[in-house]
């Protein structure tokens, strides 16, 4: 196999010939019959996925609710099924990653950054499918929080509300066909290669000192997304409704997808951005109050120092 790195070949070979074979190997059809069809594929239909986000609730809650009851599982019995999962996560985000840039890249050569943003032909039947595993994927992440319940861990409203909703996100932009799609999947992956590849060394027993900078990173990722989104939808809204305003033509999806899109990535930002206020601000205060304990003398022992001056020095610290 002759490895050569290309606009067309970023990593040395053509990963999505291997996807096809994978992917029919597994499902049993070519990879290119597939075509996201509400009624037919599977979870592409609305009501499959509030069904979807309801049973996750009443798992979630409800599994909180009976263990509530119950002894904790032990560490080491959750130990390595949490590995695994972790460690599976982040080789399949990173898979899905690079075939996010391998059909991305070419078109942004050839036709520029808004084409692969807004034109209609960088929608195509190979991205769909790529989009659709990243899609599905979503619902097996949906164990993170099966295991925080199984350890006994809360439950933040930011955790099971990014779970939940993201499935919506992703069914959304499938129905939209928004081309745009690839700019929070790309980044998405980022992340999550990175945030799971911390998850199962740290679920190893090491310590990795970037806990901080995910989150940091978690806020640029959504930041950037609603930069281009927000973009897409202003000049979608000004070629159709108001043309006298400065645009750069229309933007390829549906109005709705447009919609929740902005609406949920901009929750997404202001969640993270207040989880990143309690959790790190809280720490850094709690932290200076402690050095500030530690660097003050007490009022026992102000109280005390005149008359331990009266002592040797072997007896006063005796005292203490």
């Amino acid at each position: 196999m002759a490895v050569s790195f290309s606009v067309d070949q970023p990593f040395g070979v053509k990963l999505y010939p291997y996807f096809e074979k994978a992917y029919e190997a597994v499902v049993g059809e070519p990879a290119s019959a597939f075509a996201f069809t509400p009624g037919i594929t599977p979870f592409a239909s609305f009501k499959e996925v509030v069904l979807s986000c309801f049973l996750y609730f009443v798992v979630i809650f409800g599994g909180q609710y009976l263990l509530k009851r119950l002894p904790a599982f032990k560490p080491q019995v959750l130990k390595i099924p949490f590995q695994i999962h972790n460690a599976l996560l982040t080789i399949v985000s990173g898979a899905l990653l690079m075939l996010v840039v391998e059909q991305t890249l070419p078109k942004y050569h050839a036709n520029g950054f808004f084409h692969t943003i807004c034109k209609a032909e960088a929608w195509d039947q190979q991205s769909e499918l790529i989009y659709y595993m990243n899609y599905l994927v979503k619902y097996w992440e949906l164990l993170d929080t099966v295991f925080l319940v199984l350890k006994k861990k809360k439950l933040e409203f930011l955790h099971y509300f990014h779970h939940s909703m993201t499935m919506v996100l992703c069914y959304t932009q499938l129905g939209g066909k928004t081309p745009v799609s690839w700019v929070p999947i790309a980044l998405n992956l980022s992340v999550h290669v990175l945030m799971y590849y911390y998850y199962f060394r740290t679920a190893s027993g090491a310590k990795i000192w970037w806990k901080k900078h995910l989150t940091t990173m978690q806020i640029v990722q959504f930041v950037i997304d609603l930069g281009v989104i927000y973009f897409c939808f202003y000049t979608y809204y000004a070629y159709t409704y108001h043309p006298s305003l400065p645009n750069l033509g229309t933007c390829t999806g549906t109005e709705i997808s447009a919609f929740s899109g902005c609406v949920l990535l901009t929750s997404y930002l202001f969640l993270f951005i207040n989880f990143y206020r309690i959790t790190y601000n809280q720490q850094k205060a709690a932290a200076a109050a402690a050095a500030a304990a530690v660097n003050t003398p007490s009022d026992n022992y102000k109280q005390q120092q005149p008359h331990q001056l009266q002592y040797p020095l072997s007896k006063t610290i005796k005292q203490h």
